[in-house]
């Protein structure tokens, strides 16, 4: 089981890692073609998601390959869970239904490993 939380969290990470430097280095017009959901929110806050979601890409591998503090884990993962839950709510407020078949799975596959990471036979 560990090496599929492994695989996981590899995988959740570069989806993550990807998505939180395109928003930290894009301007926010250059995004919009892509995302159209970044009109409701200010550029700050579109660089605040960014931010958070390449720190939870690094959260959800380097505490745990290192060996430090590695309850850092699965609260990253807690984090982009929580982070697809507020993407799913605002994909749905705009009608972007089509959205929820990315956002839904992600956040499953985030607190499932959040979930185990959290539990006894973690690490």
């Amino acid at each position: 089981m560990n090496t599929v939380l492994w695989i996981l969290q590899i995988v959740l990470a570069f989806f993550f890692a990807m998505a939180g430097v395109t928003k930290l280095s894009q301007p926010k017009e250059k995004l919009r073609a892509r995302l159209p959901w970044v009109e409701d929110f200010s550029a700050g806050t579109v660089r605040f998601i960014g931010a958070v979601e390449l720190l939870g890409a690094i959260g959800l591998v380097l505490p745990a390959a290192t060996g430090i503090a590695v309850v850092l884990t699965p609260l990253a993962a807690v984090g982009l869970a929580v982070v697809m839950a507020l993407a799913a709510v605002t994909h749905l407020r705009r009608g972007e239904t089509q959205a929820l078949a990315i956002n839904v799975p992600v956040l499953l596959v985030a607190a499932f490993v959040a979930w185990q990471r959290f539990g006894p036979q973690a690490f």
